[in-house]
């Protein structure tokens, strides 16, 4: 192997190690922001796989539709699909919640319904690649309706 070419490929492999990481992030499509929505209840779907009631495997699927703070307005929709992975209360959750400009993706464990925070795990249109947390907490029981506050930072 010649000198020359020595050189070349030590210059092309620390070029790699130095460009490597900044080449591993993608930027988000939105920078930090707070959405601040509510929604409201529209089905609650229960699938009893195991014994009967609640055990691991079973799954709950909850449609919302999603309504501009303050007005009756709606703006979007929300599909939560969890599966219990205990007898009592302990699910995993994936979900979507599709709003006039792009979608975001959410997912992690929950208790409570009337109290939880998921991880938004991306999303697409003006959301694409957003990271950040939802919470949502219960505002009224009948019918069930929801604050829901994404915490996006980017």
């Amino acid at each position: 192997m010649s000198k020359r070419l020595g050189w070349l490929l030590a210059g092309a492999a620390a070029g790699l190690l130095v460009a490597g990481p900044w080449q591993a992030t993608s930027a988000a499509g939105t920078g930090p922001a707070i959405i601040r929505i509510n929604d409201r209840e529209i089905d609650v779907t229960r699938v009893d796989v195991g014994a009967p009631g609640t055990s691991p495997g079973d799954m709950e699927i909850v449609r919302t539709v999603l309504i501009q703070r303050g007005t009756r307005v709606v703006i979007g929709r929300g599909e939560l699909v969890c599966t219990f992975v205990d007898d009592v209360r302990s699910r995993v959750c994936r979900g979507a919640y599709v709003l006039p400009r792009g979608e975001l993706a959410v997912g992690g464990s929950l208790l409570y319904r009337q109290f939880y925070d998921l991880a938004v795990l991306g999303g697409t249109g003006l959301y694409d690649n957003a990271r950040g947390t939802l919470t949502v907490t219960r505002t009224h029981r009948k019918p069930v309706r929801d604050l829901v506050v994404f915490r996006l930072v980017g």
